[in-house]
């Protein structure tokens, strides 16, 4: 039988001879090189390192967390095309993830845990399997339990218009990691932002059950809106530093979108209290480490392996 790792490019002899080639494109293996090899990390001058490790970790998490939710979806969402359609979008968001964790590792490396052990794991790779939750800096909206497919689109609306207008400025970062990597991430946004805006559209102006599950996800999630606006003063220091943005900055231009597909879709805009149970009178939120038990029990699944297991190989 001949060895199919051998194979030329045009050899269709096997669908699978392409997966038994151990290389780092590969899903699993133990040879995944760094994220930024041969990038430039240097921290640009003025630039606090802490300042802009705490930042990259705030977006890093966003998406990490994000990703796990709607990866929730895979073989569960309504039909095969959304089904894919949410994997990819779970995808982006992870290799967003990826790379800003490693970006934070690379500008402040004291901030990455410390194994007791000393097992090999990649920073990016201890940034998230092995914090608790009170050391994820991610907004709230990303973490919340998901609902129906309903309430899953009105998330990635709020979620991937927020984060396009963000990235959009972060494209022009003094970091040039940073830069580069909302570059990309504009890119990926943009389709995250018109899925989800073609899907509100669709459930909305459907039946009065598809209508009815939107308002509802909508309502659920309304409240966790104007934390993504909240300006932290490590959100501050980076924007001031020219290596970040004040989501503050941002608050105009995003609104005028989601009034947009509101008004379209003949939805009103949400008048809504806080969410209960978020510790809202502490002042605290999800940049400050204060988040919902939903994201102690997505962290509990998504480490458990990790943190058994640490020099674990496959």
């Amino acid at each position: 039988m001949p060895d199919v790792r051998t194979h030329e490019p045009d050899d269709h002899d096997s669908a699978y001879s392409g997966l038994l080639v151990n290389d780092a494109h590969w899903a699993f293996g133990t040879d995944f090189e760094d994220p930024l090899a041969g990038v430039d990390t240097t921290v640009p001058d003025g630039v606090d390192p802490a300042t802009l490790a705490t930042y990259c970790l705030m977006l890093g998490d966003d998406a990490l967390v994000l990703s796990q939710r709607l990866g929730e979806w895979c073989s569960n969402a309504p039909d095969l095309e959304e089904d894919i359609a949410l994997s990819n979008i779970a995808l982006d968001l992870l290799g967003q993830a990826r790379l800003l964790l490693a970006r934070a590792a690379a500008a402040d490396a004291s901030q990455v845990p410390a194994l007791p052990d000393g097992s090999p794991v990649p920073d990016e790779d201890r940034l998230a399997y092995f914090r608790d939750a009170q050391q994820f800096r991610n907004v709230r909206l990303a973490e919340v339990a998901n609902g129906d497919f309903a309430q899953t689109i009105v998330r990635i609306l709020l979620f991937s218009s927020w984060r396009l207008a963000l990235l959009d400025r972060l494209s022009r970062s003094r970091d040039a990691v940073l830069a580069a990597v909302a570059a990309k991430g504009v890119k990926e946004l943009t389709y995250h932002r018109d899925f989800a805006g073609r899907w509100f559209l669709t459930l909305a102006r459907g039946t009065e059950e598809s209508r009815r599950r939107l308002l509802a996800g909508l309502a659920e999630l309304w409240p966790y809106w104007s934390e993504l606006f909240e300006t932290y003063d490590v959100e501050r220091a980076a924007a001031l530093s020219g290596v970040g943005v004040d989501p503050a900055d941002v608050a105009a231009e995003v609104e005028a979108v989601l009034d947009q597909v509101l008004s379209a879709s003949g939805v009103d805009r949400p008048v809504l209290p806080s969410p209960t149970g978020a510790r809202e009178h502490t002042g605290h939120k999800g940049r400050d480490g204060v988040h919902t038990e939903a994201l102690t029990e997505l962290l509990a699944e998504l480490q458990v392996v990790a943190r058994a297991h640490p020099r674990g190989q496959w």
